[in-house]
């Protein structure tokens, strides 16, 4: 049996597609898997290899290498040693050891039926679209699968709301959350190499791409989302928590946006801090003063934690947590020790009421405000890119039976 080449040695025959399979202890499918990929793709006449992109903690390693013998179709196997970025993570780094024109992305627990992989492949050349997408609620799909209604009610929603914060976007689109689709290369290498890079979070690597690769033209398949074939489901409350806090980081990545979030949550903080003052002043008879200055600062407090977990989550590496506190708190209280001078400046010099010019002052002083913590505290140090991952301890291409090349 004859060794597959290196990743980065051509095969003698070009390939159509590769398919990228995320997997988390899911060696109960990859035998049927391998088996129904390599029947659909052999039907239809199409060259393709298998990634796949593990972060098993379980024997599902082994078991790929073992069913890859007598798989007639390439098989590559990276195992991730720490799963940055959850199954989305596992995925971009799948793409970047891909090495056809056009690459699927299918879930191993056969719920996606590898039997539509051509038709994806078909369709997008057909269309000269980028991205074709398998759905479940376009005309002829169904979302049968989903165990019960819960789920059923978890997914409507977050379609919902995930359509209503990228219209442009994901226009056209009716399953933003489908993990099952095929795109061009071109378009994510332009997205990979760009600004910010592709920063997946959980398992719902499709918006991500979707929003960060802007792809020239969507279209749909409609498929039935099927019953999964072994194993356990991986949708659980904290994968809902990490997919909520990505839609916040994809929708902030818009200067626009943020500034938006950025007064929101300034807006919550005042919440903290009337409470706590409250409880100073109002119930434990502190003079108002210095009870003022202590409830500042829980806002302060709270308006940092949410700031830096969900709004800047992505920037925080150039500084210590505690710096980043100290002169968060700094910044928030140098907004009132500017905001009274300020607004008699505007009243001495402009010529405006109090009340209009105590608005005039707060707006800029909130923009200043802004403008320090995003482009000095929380400032790009590089762009990102997640096109070259760094290898993992395990990255291997897998024997060909056929003893080709």
């Amino acid at each position: 049996m004859t060794a597959e080449p290196p990743l980065d040695t051509p095969l003698d025959t070009p390939l159509d597609v590769s398919i990228v399979v995320p997997t988390f202890n899911e060696a109960g499918n990859i035998r049927e898997l391998l088996h129904r990929i390599g029947a659909a793709v052999a039907s239809a006449g199409i060259t393709a290899e298998v990634i796949f992109a593990d972060d098993s903690t379980d024997h599902t390693c082994e078991v790929i290498e073992d069913a890859a013998g007598s798989s007639p179709l390439p098989v590559v196997l990276h195992h991730r040693a720490v799963a940055t970025g959850g199954l989305g993570g596992a995925v971009v780094e799948g793409i970047a050891r891909s090495t056809a024109p056009w690459i699927v992305v299918i879930d191993a627990d056969l719920q996606h039926p590898p039997e539509l992989v051509p038709e994806l492949l078909a369709r997008g050349r057909s269309t000269g679209t980028e991205l074709v997408v398998a759905s479940r609620y376009t005309a002829g799909g169904s979302r049968s699968g989903l165990a019960g209604g819960y789920r059923m009610l978890v997914s409507g929603a977050s379609t919902l709301v995930t359509k209503s914060l990228f219209p442009r976007a994901l226009r056209g689109l009716t399953d933003p959350m489908s993990g099952f689709f095929a795109i061009r290369r071109e378009a994510v290498d332009q997205a990979a190499t760009g600004e910010d890079g592709l920063q997946p979070l959980g398992y719902k690597i499709l918006l991500e791409l979707a929003v960060r690769c802007r792809p020239r033209g969507i279209t749909e398949v409609p498929y039935a989302f099927g019953e999964r074939h072994a194993g356990e489901s991986k949708s659980t409350v904290r994968e809902g928590l990490r997919f909520l806090r990505h839609l916040v980081t994809l929708r902030t990545s818009d200067p626009r946006a943020r500034v938006a979030v950025f007064g929101l949550i300034g807006l919550t903080g005042f919440v903290p801090n009337l409470a706590l003052l409250w409880l100073l002043n109002g119930r434990g008879g502190m003079h108002y003063a210095p009870a003022e200055i202590i409830a500042n600062q829980a806002g302060l407090l709270w308006n940092f934690v949410l700031v830096d977990s969900l709004l800047y989550r992505l920037r925080r590496g150039h500084r210590r947590r505690s710096v980043r506190l100290l002169t968060f708190a700094a910044v928030g209280n140098a907004d009132l020790v500017a905001r009274l001078p300020l607004a008699a400046l505007i009243i001495t010099w402009g010529g405006l009421a109090p009340v209009p010019a105590t608005a005039v002052s707060m707006v800029v002083v909130f923009a200043g405000r802004f403008l320090l913590v995003d482009r000095w505290l929380y400032r790009r140090t590089r762009p990102r890119t997640r096109r070259t991952p760094a290898p993992a301890p395990l990255e291997t291409p897998l024997p060909d039976p056929t003893g080709g090349g």
